[in-house]
């Protein structure tokens, strides 16, 4: 059986980018630009994907994973060369390939799936992708026949006065027959002033021969927008947060404000949540529904049960359970686990504890390697001492129990079921069931004190 492929290039440096990094590694919506494409890919059922690379390729490589296929393209000799060096390693079984950027990161599945759905029904040699553009500077334009088949592509450094008239570009992502392709790239020249091969030579070569080459016209331009600075990669951020806040309001989430919401691809939120402005949510975060989250909020790879309620807070890999209330000014660190109806309130910071359902730290504590059971209160200004400068312990807080305010927890240590702490109290030895601990020093008042004095 047959299969869709796809050829990614990525071997570029991206010189305007001026960065360390390999330029299809830049984030949009929270993504490296590659796998923005390999995504759209992906979805677009495309069955296996053969990534170009060729500056940086281990880095690329690292990014992407070794579910994929790799072809090195050293040294890099234009696109039709990068073809070149992948079609030997590309499956013997895809029998339709696409070629397309590894810097277009607003490439749509719908688009690709359209453009395959073309390419089959009119046994098309090469499906191109196309746009109309009032000011197509800098773009390769579309020649075609006096019938209207298409001809050739011409880039536009080398274009005529009368060929840059032309408004039909060339997007630069095509669909073609593999067999087909691996015979028109064997043909290709480098006989140009750069000496090197082009992959818009095949189009007139295919013309030659009597193959049919169609094209399939975008219906948005920005999906074509290749990035090569930092202005368009922060046009193309806000472009896929737009897209992504679209989405979520069709499917039931209200976001008061999509101009000032920062949401990434993979984020999932359930209907009749609520998204004030300033929220940023990041990576595989999952908002459960019926919950309330921001303003200023930033919540990274989390998952919420419903009805929670977050604002003016940090959240970073953690998992809170239903009705969950955190904020304002709360940090929770990676680690955290939250039960139903657990309360984070103002100026209080987590890491790696796991609190019991109805649980309440409502202010100004620090719970750090800490396992809370359920109905615990935790009073104002409470701290776990959980690290001794070399090593870190548990604190256990068992069911019912009641930390008094300024308490200091000194791990390890257990404080069982229905224990009380009182206020103050530095613990550091186990406390019973039942029992009231207090550690602190007998009040002693001096009558008649004399307070120090400055010094003339």
């Amino acid at each position: 059986m047959s299969k869709t492929g796809a050829i990614i290039l990525a071997a570029g440096k991206g010189t305007r980018m001026k960065s360390d990094l390999p330029k299809v590694l830049h984030k949009v919506a929270g993504k490296s630009m590659v796998r923005q494409v390999a995504s759209a890919c992906q979805r677009a059922q495309i069955d296996e994907l053969l990534f170009v690379v060729g500056h940086k390729a281990e880095e690329v490589k690292n990014a992407l994973g070794t579910q994929f296929f790799y072809a090195l393209q050293e040294p890099q000799l234009g696109t039709g060369h990068a073809v070149m060096v992948a079609l030997p390693i590309l499956p013997d079984d895809i029998d339709t390939v696409f070629v397309l950027c590894g810097d277009t990161p607003l490439l749509s599945e719908d688009t690709l799936k359209a453009m395959a759905a073309q390419f089959a029904e009119q046994k098309a040699t090469c499906t191109i992708l196309t746009a109309e553009m009032d000011r197509p500077f800098g773009y390769g334009r579309i020649l075609r026949d006096p019938l209207g088949r298409i001809k050739g592509i011409v880039e536009e450094k080398d274009a005529t006065d009368e060929e840059r008239k032309i408004t039909e570009i060339n997007a630069g992502v095509y669909c073609f027959h593999t067999d087909s392709l691996r015979l028109a790239v064997a043909d290709l020249q480098n006989d140009n002033a750069q000496g090197e091969y082009y992959l818009t030579d095949v189009v007139k070569w295919f013309y030659e021969h009597g193959k049919l080459v169609n094209s399939y016209l975008a219906s948005d331009t920005m999906e074509i927008l290749g990035i090569n600075d930092r202005v368009q990669l922060a046009q193309a951020d806000a472009v896929m947060r737009h897209r992504k806040c679209i989405q979520l309001m069709k499917d039931g989430v209200t976001i008061v404000d999509p101009n000032s919401t920062y949401i990434e691809m993979d984020v999932q939120i359930g209907q009749d949540t609520i998204i004030e402005p300033d929220t940023y949510l990041r990576g595989d975060t999952v908002i459960g529904s019926h919950c309330h989250i921001g303003p200023q909020t930033d919540i990274s790879n989390c998952k919420t049960g419903d009805g929670c309620r977050i604002f003016r807070s940090v959240l970073v890999d953690s998992q809170l359970g239903n009705a969950c209330q955190v904020g304002p000014f709360c940090y929770i660190r990676p680690k955290t686990v939250l039960a139903d109806r657990v309360k984070a309130g103002h100026f209080v910071e987590l890491k790696k504890t796991q609190v019991g359902e109805g649980s309440k730290i409502p202010h100004l504590s620090y719970m750090g390697d800490a396992i809370i059971g359920a109905g615990v209160n935790i009073g104002c200004g409470s701290i776990t001492c959980n690290y001794d400068g070399m090593n870190k312990f548990i604190t256990q807080i068992e069911d019912g129990a009641f930390i008094g305010c300024n308490t200091n927890l000194v791990a390890p240590v257990v404080v069982h079921k229905n224990a009380y702490i009182a206020a103050g109290s530095t613990i550091n030895k186990e406390v019973p069931e039942d029992a009231l601990a207090i550690a602190r020093a007998r009040q002693e008042n001096k009558e008649n004190w004399q307070r120090p004095q400055k010094k003339q």
